[in-house]
C-alpha cells in the first residue's frame, strides 16, 4: 500500500480526478488493464502468466463485443460454447479461460480498487462476477489428458532412441557441420528419459548439477541430480529437488555430453570414443535392448541389473580417411590412411 493508502492497480493510481476523458470506454478499459497487470506483478506472478492472463480478457472483450461494466453471464455461456465447438478447445484450456476472467472480474469487484466506483460516475453502472460455479469448467480430475494421448510402449522408446543415435553417425558421415547438435539431442532426450525432466528442466540444467551419492558409489559422480528449475506454485520461484540416479548408462549419456567432446573432436575424430569403443553412442549403447535374453524382452524393470551391449555399429575413425590421391599399391597416401584409421595419426 502505497503513501497515500491506495493499493496497487486502485482506479485512482490510473485515472485522475475531475479530468474528463476523450474515449472513456477505452480509456478506462486499458486503466482497468493496467492495474489489473500492477496488481498480479505485487503477488510476484511471472510476466509471462501475466501476459496469458491479459491476452484471455481481452479476447473474451472482443468475442463478446462489450466492455466489462456491460458483462453477463451469458457472454460466458457464448464464449465457450465457441471455444470447444468452434475452436476445438480442450477442457484444460477452457478451464484456464475461464480462470482468467473470473480473476479479472474479482479485481474489478473488489472495493479495496474502487473500479466500480469509477464506472458509476462515467457509465452508469458497474462490473459483476460473470464466471460462476455453475457456467465455468471445474478441475474434476487429476489427469485431464486425452485418451488418445498415451506414454510410448519399449519398443517405441527403443526406436527413439536408435533414431537419435543413427542421426549422429549419419550427419558425421557425410563430412557435415551439425553432428554435434545431433549428439547433444540425443543425450538431452537420455537425460531427460532417465530423471523423469519436464521440459523446461531439462533446458536449464548444468553439469554442476550432478553429484555423488554415497548409497549409489557404482555411478561416480553422477550419482544424483538436483533439478533447480522446478515447476513453480504461484508467487513463489521455482522449486527445487533432488533426483537419484537408477540406470548404469545413465553416467555413460552424461559424461559425454557435446560440450566436452567439442575440443577434442577439432583434432581427430577418434579422440572423442568411448572407452568401449563406440564413437558417439558408447555410453547410450549400455541402454536396454530389444534383443532376446535383455530386461526388455523378459519384461524386467527397466535401467535396473545389468544392460547388454547393443551391437556394433560403424565409428567413423573406423572408416578409412578421405584423400586426394589413390595410387595403387603400398603408396605414401595408403599408409597415410591406415595410420588414420587406427588413431595413430590426427593430420
Amino acid at each position: 500500500m502505497g503513501g497515500d493508502g491506495l493499493v496497487p492497480g486502485s482506479a485512482r493510481l490510473h485515472l485522475i480526478d475531475g479530468l474528463p476523458l476523450l474515449r472513456p470506454d477505452e480509456q478506462v478499459f486499458e486503466a482497468m488493464i493496467k492495474g489489473w497487470r500492477n496488481q498480479q506483478l505485487t503477488r510476484n506472478l511471472l510476466p509471462g502468466y501475466v501476459g496469458d492472463q491479459e491476452r484471455t480478457v481481452r479476447a473474451f472483450t472482443r468475442h463478446a463485443d462489450a466492455m466489462p461494466w456491460q458483462w453477463t453471464p451469458q457472454h460466458v455461456d457464448e464464449w465457450s460454447a465457441d471455444l470447444r465447438a468452434v475452436h476445438g478447445c480442450v477442457r484444460s484450456t477452457l478451464r484456464n479461460y475461464h480462470g482468467s476472467v473470473r480473476q479479472f472480474c474479482d479485481f474489478l469487484t473488489n472495493p479495496a480498487y474502487g473500479w466500480s466506483d469509477e464506472c458509476l460516475r462515467y457509465f452508469g453502472t458497474h462490473p459483476v462476477q460473470v464466471v460462476h460455479d455453475w457456467n465455468a469448467a471445474t478441475h474434476a480430475d487429476e489427469a485431464e489428458g486425452e485418451p488418445e494421448r498415451r506414454a510410448f510402449t519399449r519398443p517405441e522408446l527403443e526406436a527413439f532412441f536408435d533414431h537419435a543415435d543413427e542421426e549422429v553417425l549419419r550427419v558425421r558421415g557425410k563430412g557435415r557441420k551439425g553432428w554435434l547438435p545431433a549428439f547433444r539431442d540425443a543425450a538431452l532426450f537420455k537425460t531427460a528419459y532417465a530423471y523423469g525432466l519436464r521440459r523446461n528442466e531439462t533446458r536449464m540444467l548444468d553439469l554442476t548439477d550432478f553429484g555423488r551419492n554415497p548409497e549409489g558409489r557404482e555411478f561416480g559422480e553422477y550419482g544424483t541430480l538436483l533439478v533447480r528449475y522446478g515447476k513453480a506454485k504461484k508467487g513463489s520461484p521455482p522449486k527445487r529437488r533432488s533426483v537419484l540416479t537408477v540406470w548404469h548408462w545413465t553416467p555413460g549419456t552424461i559424461g559425454r555430453t557435446p560440450g566436452r567432446c567439442a575440443t577434442a573432436s577439432r583434432t581427430h575424430p577418434a579422440s572423442v570414443r568411448g572407452r568401449t569403443g563406440n564413437a558417439w553412442t558408447a555410453s547410450p549403447g549400455r541402454r536396454p535392448s530389444r534383443r532376446p535374453g535383455s530386461p526388455w524382452s523378459m519384461g524386467g524393470p527397466v535401467g535396473r541389473g545389468h544392460m547388454p551391449e547393443r551391437r556394433a555399429r560403424p565409428d567413423h575413425a573406423s572408416l578409412p580417411a578421405m584423400s586426394r590421391t589413390a595410387p595403387a599399391g603400398g603408396g605414401p597416401a595408403r599408409r597415410v590412411r591406415t595410420e588414420r584409421a587406427e588413431g595413430r595419426r590426427c593430420c
